[in-house]
């Protein structure tokens, strides 16, 4: 590895995944015009090439999916050279039949949060395309390194709340009426994010529940999710891997290259 790595790939870990490597990382401490990443970047080896790993809540899950600070994390990432990302996340199920275990490769999403910095463009009439809010390459990748102790769905839509409370039965209920599959906290607004600095982005998403309004009893609690990604994290981190094996190229993609010909009001880093 050089001494300055330039990863070209990344992977942002959630709860349960707060490390990749171990110690045979480099490790990077990046500030940003929007503060400090979420922990120092480390960079290492998967199946032959150079990724960098970044834990969203932190190493000791030290922010709150509110708090993550979303726009730093994906600066800091842009600035050493990242261009495409896989995101693993943790996620409760709207459906019954996707029960924990499930990996979802999630191909729609619904924002539901509220008073996030959500846009590197506060000024220069910069409008981002986000119909088709991730990288269908980097979906592909995910979807062909399914692993037999996990159940894959190639598809779904994953509604983002604000948290930190989980949904209450009612809310859980009109999201599945609506069709949507997956709930989860963090994935807006680092998808918007994302495709606003030009990186390519999907996200990886483990069932560690059912909502609360797909089953009786006392409903989600944290220590349940965390349990249920714990017992998962092994096939789930291998399959993380496989993904990262089956990502081809080191470029942002034609379709998440969105400013071609247009004069941002910065430089991207």
């Amino acid at each position: 590895m050089s001494s300055v790595p330039r990863p070209a790939l990344a992977i942002i870990g959630g709860s349960g995944f707060y490390d990749f490597f171990g110690d045979d990382a480099v490790r990077l401490e990046i500030d940003t015009p929007y503060g400090a990443p979420s922990a120092p970047i480390t960079v290492g080896q998967v199946e032959g090439r150079q990724v960098a790993f970044l834990p969203r809540h932190g190493r000791k899950h030290e922010f709150s999916p509110h708090t993550v600070p979303y726009q730093a994390n994906l600066w800091a990432l842009r600035s050493i050279g990242v261009r495409r990302i896989l995101a693993p996340c943790a996620v409760g199920s709207l459906r019954a039949d996707w029960g924990p275990g499930t990996v979802a490769v999630p191909d729609q999403l619904v924002d539901r949060t509220s008073g996030r910095p959500q846009t590197f463009f506060d000024n220069g009439g910069i409008h981002v395309s986000f119909a088709d809010p991730y990288c269908d390459e980097l979906r592909g990748a995910a979807i062909r390194s399914a692993v037999p102790e996990l159940p894959m769905k190639s598809s779904g839509t994953m509604v983002v709340v604000q948290g930190p409370r989980f949904s209450t039965r009612a809310e859980s209920r009109w999201f599945a009426a609506q069709g949507w599959e997956l709930v989860n906290m963090t994935g807006f607004p680092e998808a918007v994010l994302a495709r606003e600095l030009e990186m390519c982005y999907a996200a990886i998403a483990l069932v560690t529940d059912l909502d609360a309004g797909l089953e009786a009893g006392e409903g989600v609690s944290a220590a349940a999710v965390f349990a249920a990604f714990e017992q998962n994290l092994v096939p789930f981190a291998g399959l993380v891997r496989r993904a990262v094996a089956a990502v081809e190229g080191t470029d942002t993609c034609a379709r998440c290259r969105v400013h071609t010909g247009v004069n941002l009001p910065f430089e991207l880093p």
